[in-house]
């Protein structure tokens, strides 16, 4: 039985999971912009707790690699390295917008509706700029993870024969710029989740598709960009 602590932390949202055997057994969330530092420990503290374990149970720690929030993806890798290292477990990495897409179709599913269609989930990078990746219904990639400024021909290629549901916080700062397109459907209040690791994370157990512990990094897609600081008197 594989006993896996997944964590989520690329945007503002903050989710762990425990799952066994690749079913879901306990979730913490926080949707609270900048909780990560606060609230990542305390949620797998208590999920390993409320799942009748202990740490030294967990087979394996699955974590979202990216793209996303800079700081949210080092504080998510840093402390699932922390227990990889403690407990001499593997580490599994999984992309966020494949995690996404898996659940836009765990969403898509539960509606049995638009079975032939492409989900495009998207990630907000700031001011008309999105990551995003295009799936086919099956889950297999059909564009890969990729930087893009949304305008009205966004899409338009797939758009003129698929219909694509567009979901993640970056797909609702663009349905206004896409939404004249019939094809372009958008499912609203989708954020990532810990939950969308679980099935992934375990096919990766089962194969032994791990990470190296020591020298894995986020996958950033951009270079990380220091905002100016703040500070009264400073001139630069």
């Amino acid at each position: 039985m594989a006993k896996i602590l997944n964590i989520e932390t690329s945007t503002r949202v903050c989710s762990v999971a425990l799952s066994i055997d690749g079913e879901i057994v306990s979730l913490h969330e926080s949707h609270t912009k900048n909780s990560h530092a606060e609230l990542i420990t305390l949620f797998c503290q208590n999920a390993v707790t409320e799942s009748g374990l202990k740490f030294t149970d967990i087979d394996a720690v699955a974590v979202s690699k990216g793209p996303g929030s800079y700081t949210g993806l080092r504080i998510g890798v840093s402390t699932a390295k922390g227990y990889c290292y403690g407990l001499d477990i593997p580490l599994i990495s999984i992309g966020t917008l494949e995690a996404m897409a898996h659940g836009i179709h765990n969403y898509q599913d539960s509606i049995n509706e638009l079975k032939e269609v492409l989900y495009c989930p998207m990630i907000d990078a700031r001011r008309m700029e999105v990551y995003a990746a295009l799936f086919s219904s099956s889950l297999v990639e059909i564009e890969s993870t990729s930087a893009k400024i949304i305008d009205d021909n966004s899409f338009t290629d797939y758009l003129s024969s698929n219909k694509i549901i567009f979901a993640g916080d970056g797909a609702s700062k663009c349905k206004d710029v896409l939404s004249h397109q019939s094809n372009a459907i958008f499912i609203d209040d989708f954020h990532p989740s810990a939950t969308y690791l679980v099935k992934m994370a375990e096919k990766k157990f089962i194969d032994s598709n791990f990470e190296s512990t020591a020298y894995f990094e986020p996958y950033y897609l951009k270079d990380f960009v220091p905002g100016i600081p703040k500070v009264k008197g400073l001139r630069m």
